[in-house]
């Protein structure tokens, strides 16, 4: 499967899932979860202490994190491949910037960023390209900048023909191991401050990798 192949089956398929993923998954969100709440809120402390300035929420779907994140006070901005995803982000969220992007092909200037999310983003993206997606990133952090990651914990591609609300979907998604996320993060050139599994006996369980760009 090529990539323009992959991207374009990812896209149609959060294109029609759009209105379903709000209703099942983002509504509430990150608020109902105080876990992932306080390591969102991280993010935006740890980008302060940097000078602030801007923040990326990077797959951001339908703008829940970004939006909870700019309620925090915080500049962020969303980019999401789906145009049904960044039109609903915007309509829920006006203060917020969103924009339509690939994340394989984005244009991030180097030390532009306080910090970054690639929360339940990569997963859609295969091995070959996740690490020049997290290379990406890291090059666009300042100094100091720090970058999220949130996955599924596993070692398997999943291919499921029915999505959110039995919406038919040709999506892939692949859970890893948090050992091969945070490998990327280190070549990459970043700090590895956090490596972590939420709840280790959920199936499946969840990646956690925090990391920051040394000075």
């Amino acid at each position: 499967m090529d990539t323009d192949d992959w991207v374009d089956r990812n896209r149609a398929s959060y294109d029609a899932v759009a209105e379903a993923y709000v209703d099942l998954v983002a509504r509430g969100y990150p608020a109902r979860d105080p876990h992932d709440r306080a390591l969102l809120d991280l993010v935006g402390e740890l980008a302060s202490a940097v000078g602030g300035g801007p923040v990326a929420d990077i797959g951001c779907g339908p703008g829940q994190v970004a939006g909870h994140l700019h309620g925090r006070g915080v500049d962020v901005r969303g980019i999401d491949l789906s145009p049904r995803m960044v039109a609903i982000a915007r309509a829920a969220h006006p203060g917020v910037r969103f924009d339509v992007g690939d994340m394989t092909r984005l244009d991030l200037p180097e030390q532009s960023l306080a910090g970054a999310l690639l929360w339940y983003s990569l997963i859609h993206v295969p091995d070959a390209a996740a690490p020049g997606v997290v290379a990406r990133v890291a090059r666009a952090l300042r100094p100091g900048g720090v970058l999220l990651l949130g996955f599924q914990v596993g070692d398997e591609i999943r291919s499921p023909t029915r999505g959110y609300g039995g919406i038919p979907v040709t999506l892939r998604a692949q859970r890893r191991p948090v050992a091969r996320v945070a490998g990327w993060v280190r070549e990459a050139g970043l700090v590895v401050d956090l490596e972590a599994v939420r709840d280790p006996d959920a199936d499946p369980p969840e990646g956690r990798v925090l990391a920051h760009r040394p000075g």
